[in-house]
């Protein structure tokens, strides 16, 4: 099946306010942007995010928040995003924060069909607990906290039982890939890229380099197909848009 769209915008065409989407990227890594921005002119508003952070201060899911279009994320790192900080602490926004490998094994479970699953991360803290702030209210009080979570003893040690994620979008970029959505990623961007593509109902995947159907050797392929429905063929110059973070040099 091909599944190259023209545009970013073409294959974002049919989202609605209020939807949820899981993004790829790990730090700006593998971050994709072009839908992203994308995502951005169709003006869609109320979305639930789930990404390992919500980008930076102009840059990433960071434009999506600035422009108050996302409602909730469920994440890991608020990192040096103060737009983010800023929007949680004055309760604009509700935050799930939760435990980075605990995150990652939610998104593919989920994908993977499986409900939930208990795991050690988390147990004796607000995790398991309850009562971590969602959302604060404007005089600084918590509107929303985490409910307490069940805790189960197997062999002798407590385990937390966790959600499965599912999305009805998720967006991610990968190096290489093929018309029928097979994909690969380059390094810190297999973090979350490939959890993310699994989680989504509709998986939309930007590709740097975009082969034939046959040319990448099933060997080297990070995720099959059956879990991309887009794929959108980068520029050169959207594939060359790779930011630093923070770059830091040594003096010779």
């Amino acid at each position: 099946m091909d599944k190259q769209v023209a545009t970013a915008q073409e294959a974002l065409a049919d989202v609605t306010d209020g939807q949820s989407f899981a993004v790829g990227g790990f730090g700006l890594s593998g971050v994709p942007d072009t839908l992203i921005n994308a995502l951005y002119t169709t003006g869609v508003c109320g979305l639930s995010v789930v990404s390992n952070n919500c980008g930076v201060d102009g840059r990433g899911l960071g434009i999506l928040l600035a422009a108050g279009r996302i409602a909730r994320v469920t994440g890991s790192y608020v990192g040096n995003n103060k737009e983010f900080a800023r929007q949680y602490l004055a309760g604009e926004l509700e935050v799930e924060l939760t435990p980075q490998g605990t995150l990652a094994e939610r998104l593919r479970a989920g994908g993977s069909g499986i409900p939930a699953f208990f795991t050690p991360a988390g147990v004796g803290t607000q995790v398991a607990e309850g009562g971590l702030p969602w959302r604060y209210a404007a005089d600084g009080s918590v509107a929303v906290a985490s409910p307490p979570k069940e805790v189960r003893d197997f062999d002798g040690t407590p385990y937390v039982l966790e959600r499965g994620i599912t999305t009805d979008y998720a967006l991610v970029r990968a190096a290489r890939g093929d018309r029928h959505g097979n994909l690969v990623f380059n390094r810190a961007a297999r973090n979350f890229n490939p959890l993310a593509a699994m989680a989504g109902r509709i998986t939309v995947a930007e590709v740097e380099e975009l082969v034939e159907p046959g040319v990448l050797d099933p060997d080297e392929v990070h995720l099959p197909g059956v879990f991309v429905q887009r794929v959108v063929a980068l520029t050169p110059e959207q594939a060359a848009d790779k930011p630093i973070e923070r770059r830091t040099v040594r003096q010779q």
